[in-house]
Order: C-alpha cells, then sequence, then structure tokens
C-alpha cells in the first residue's frame, strides 16, 4: 500500500496469533492496515492492533555532544562499509539509548525516505547539528566522501569536547573556592559573631571600631539574610539574562578578552579552535569564504567573530588570508606566518591542523599555568577574610589584656 502525501509513521502494539503461540510486540508503520498486511506476510495473525499511546516526557534528556560524536563514528564506519545511509539511521536509531536523540534521529530518517537529501534533514535540528556539521555533511556528499568527512567530523567534536573540559576545569577551581569563601563569611555571620556580641555585652566596655562593625554587619545580616540572599540571587539571574543580549554578549565578551588572567587563554582557545573548524572544513571541500562564515559562527566570542567577518570580506575582494588575520590583532605573529607559508604551498588545511595541535598544548600548558597561579591567591584570600574576622574579633580581649597590664 502506498504510503498516503507527507505521512509520518507511528509505532503500533500488535498482539497476534502464531504456530509458536500468542504473540505481541511493536511495529513502525503509517496505518493499522500497512502493520496487518506486514505482520500476516510475517506468518502472524493479527488479533489486536492499536497505536502506541504518545509519551510524555517533562524532562527530556539532554543530547550531548558525546551521544553526537558516537554517531558521527558509527555513521562514518556504516557508510564506509557500504551501507544504504537510510538503512545506517534505521540502525542507530534503534540502537541509541537516548530516547531525546532516538527521536530526532528517526525524523532524519523520515524525511530522508521522503525525498529530502541528508543536509536538510539534518539543519531541521539546529541544536544538534550545527551550521559546522550541515556544511560538512553537504560537502562531503556532493564530493561523494562522506564517510570520511563524517570520520573527520567524530575527530572534530571530540578534539573542541576536549577543550572545552579544559577550560571548565581552569574555571571550576577559583568558583568553588569563592562560593565556600562566601559561605564561610555567612556562617560567621550567623552563628560565630552572635556568639562574641553574648561575650562582649557582659563586659560592659566600647567595642573597638573593627569589632563594632563586623558586630553591626552581623546584626544586619540575620535581620535581613532573606533580602541579601533573594538579591544575590537575583544579581546572578539579571546577569545571565543581560549576557544573553546581544548588547550584553558583546559587552562581556570585550571585557574578558582584556582581563588579565583568562584574556591570553581565550585568545589561545580561539586559535585552536579557528584553526581546527577551518583545517576541517577546507580538507572536506569547502571553499574558503564559505569556511570563514561558517567559523565565525562557531567562534564563541563576539569579538573574534566580528574580526573574522572582516577578514571573510577582505578575501572576497581579492586579499590573501594571511595579511587580513594579522590586521585583526586577534591571532599571534606566529600563527599568522604559519598560515601564510601553507597558502603558498597549496597546503592551507594541513597546516591549520598543526597550528591547532599546537595551540591544543599551548592551552593545556595555560590552564595549568592559570590554575597554579589562581590556586594560592584564592587561598590567600580566603585566609585573610577568614583570619581578619576572627582576630577582629578578638580585638576586645586582646585590649582588656592590655589594660590589666597598664593597671599592674
Amino acid at each position: 500500500m502506498a504510503a498516503p502525501k507527507n505521512a509520518k509513521k507511528k509505532i503500533f502494539l500488535w498482539e497476534g496469533d502464531t504456530p509458536k503461540g500468542m504473540k505481541s510486540g511493536e511495529i513502525e508503520a503509517f496505518t493499522k492496515e500497512d502493520v496487518e498486511l506486514l505482520l500476516r506476510s510475517q506468518g502472524v495473525s493479527p488479533k489486536k492492533i492499536k497505536p502506541k499511546p504518545m509519551e510524555i516526557n517533562l524532562f527530556p534528556q539532554k543530547i550531548t555532544s558525546k551521544d553526537l560524536m558516537v554517531f558521527t563514528r558509527q555513521m562514518a564506519t556504516m557508510l564506509d562499509a557500504g551501507l544504504p545511509l537510510i538503512q545506517g539511521l534505521d540502525m542507530l536509531s534503534s540502537q541509541i539509548e537516548n530516547p531525546s536523540f532516538k527521536k530526532v534521529l528517526k525524523e532524519v530518517k523520515e524525511d530522508v525516505e521522503q525525498g529530502k537529501n541528508f543536509p536538510d534533514a539534518l539543519k531541521k535540528h539546529p541544536k544538534i547539528f550545527d551550521n559546522l556539521y550541515v556544511n560538512l555533511i553537504a560537502a562531503g556528499e556532493i564530493a561523494g566522501i562522506m564517510a570520511n568527512v563524517m570520520t573527520r567530523l567524530a575527530e572534530y567534536i571530540e578534539k573542541s569536547e576536549a577543550l572545552k573540559h579544559k577550560i571548565k576545569g581552569a574555571m571550576k577551581y577559583p568558583m568553588v573556592v569563592t562560593i565556600i569563601a562566601l559561605l564561610l563569611m555567612a556562617g560567621m555571620m550567623i552563628y560565630i559573631i552572635p556568639t562574641f556580641k553574648t561575650i562582649f555585652a557582659s563586659m560592659n566596655s566600647e567595642l573597638p571600631a573593627p569589632t563594632q562593625f563586623l558586630v553591626d554587619m552581623s546584626d544586619a545580616f540575620i535581620k535581613h539574610k532573606l533580602i541579601i540572599f533573594g538579591s544575590l540571587f537575583g544579581v546572578v539571574f539579571l546577569f545571565k539574562k543581560w549576557k544573553k543580549t546581544s548588547s550584553g554578549s558583546k559587552a562581556w565578551d570585550a571585557f574578558m578578552l582584556k582581563t588579565p588572567l583568562f584574556g591570553d587563554l581565550i585568545k589561545k582557545v580561539a586559535v585552536a579552535r579557528f584553526c581546527r573548524t577551518m583545517s576541517t572544513l577546507l580538507s572536506a571541500g569547502v571553499n574558503l569564504l564559505e569556511g570563514l562564515d561558517v567559523t565565525s559562527k562557531s567562534a564563541g566570542n563576539y569579538v573574534i567573530e566580528m574580526a573574522l567577518q572582516k577578514v571573510r570580506r577582505s578575501v572576497s575582494e581579492g586579499r590573501t588570508l594571511t595579511q587580513p588575520l594579522q590586521e585583526t590583532g586577534v591571532f599571534p605573529p606566529l600563527v599568522t606566518q604559519m598560515i601564510g607559508v601553507g597558502e603558498n604551498a597549496g597546503a592551507l588545511d594541513v597546516m591549520m591542523t598543526k597550528i591547532a595541535d599546537f595551540y591544543d598544548e599551548e592551552v593545556d600548558a595555560a590552564v595549568d599555568g592559570l590554575t597554579s597561579m589562581i590556586e594560592p591567591i584564592m587561598m590567600v584570600m580566603l585566609g585573610g577574610m577568614a583570619g581578619g574576622m576572627i582576630v577582629t574579633m578578638y580585638l576586645p580581649v586582646f585590649s582588656m589584656g592590655d589594660a590589666v597590664s597598664g593597671g599592674e
């Protein structure tokens, strides 16, 4: 039976008689009639066929980069072995454990079955398959090297994820220490200082100015702690909202590039990502202008994105890649010189890979250096805050000791 126009396959639950007794199961088809015909062709006499109830998932499982990388690598292996695309998608969609990704792959498979090409089917899911992924698949499809392109994509995703983990590792330590410091301060304000306040009240003497200030702060903190905590959460929430706006994103990205600790690291990450992406695109047959456009959109920083768009305009006017990159001020002289060598030798994709590998190591070294530098700074700050508060609370005791010594 011909499938209805624009129809999508559904999952049906069935029960039926077989030579070995009653059996049941699930089957994917367009209509109940299709299911009945299919079951009879398999020697099953259907007794009950009904559509499978839709599962409402309030908390859908997130599709991770690892899911995408595993799918891409498995798909590359299947295509390399000569398996048709639709059959590969069917096999992988049934094997993948993540229900959210399974649903997406089934939709992609159905679109391809109905005549869409593979890149257009992927383009319908931009949160999973970004511009870089779709463009590379399109280039691979045109050149007839889909398996090779998907292998390169899997390697690219793997290396990109490793880079992200390095950056997150560098940011994690100062964030954890800052949170501990804030909790420590809050604990002292709520529990420790009020105990000292009771002791000071029994002394009937005037407190030193730093101690009085800390006691007053503790009183205010206890009295208004809900407002203070609410304000902190409010500030964090508003900051995140502001950062998602166009103006906020631009301002924050520009600020981060100028920070003394993280600015250099961000530039190195940008160089590694740019070179890795361009290498992958060029080796798949994507032209330089299209590659620069895709790469700029995956830069991860507005300032760098605008710099790469400017480079693209210069290249479209007939200039070489090297000089516009130098003029951005983002890319170090060593990088632009190496790109110039690759451009002159006609091996730009190979040179880009070498630069990306080199800067991956540079990022490793920068992260290690940053962590080793931040660690003592944060420990001194944490110790200084706790120690300062404790010394301030003991000042009245020291004053009493001095008074007793003077009296004698």
